[in-house]
């Protein structure tokens, strides 16, 4: 009954925007950490963000500091990514994970995560 489930993917032309969600069932996000990865064809899976539980520090991938932002609606039990001033190399498949009790200070590994969405497809294309 434990699972999270990401939405808001699609197609969006280069500088556009999209707002990707991932939401939980079955616990409550406040209690994690959340991180956002993804992963295009070909490549490794790398690390976009991370928001602490209850309140600690998020962080961003260089990459998309200034353009994505990390937020949390405790009362919808939803973690947000807005995504702006896309670019191509942002499509990817982006998956939401949940690590229980963490800071994100100053990254998480993936094995602290005990919880993974089963991902949404960004496609960043004129």
């Amino acid at each position: 009954q434990l699972q999270l489930v990401e939405s808001g993917g699609g197609l969006v032309q280069p500088g556009g925007s999209l707002r990707l969600s991932c939401a939980a069932s079955g616990f409550t996000l406040d209690y994690y950490a959340i991180g956002w990865f993804r992963q295009a064809p070909g490549e490794e899976r790398e690390g976009v963000s991370c928001i602490s539980s209850s309140g600690g520090p998020t962080n961003l991938a260089g990459s998309v500091k200034g353009r994505f932002t990390i937020s949390r609606d405790n009362a919808k039990n939803t973690v947000y990514l807005q995504m702006n001033s896309l670019k191509p190399e942002d499509t990817a498949v982006y998956y939401c994970a949940a690590a229980p009790g963490r800071l994100c200070v100053p990254i998480l590994y993936e094995y602290e995560y005990d919880y993974w969405g089963q991902g949404t497809q960004v496609t960043v294309s004129s």
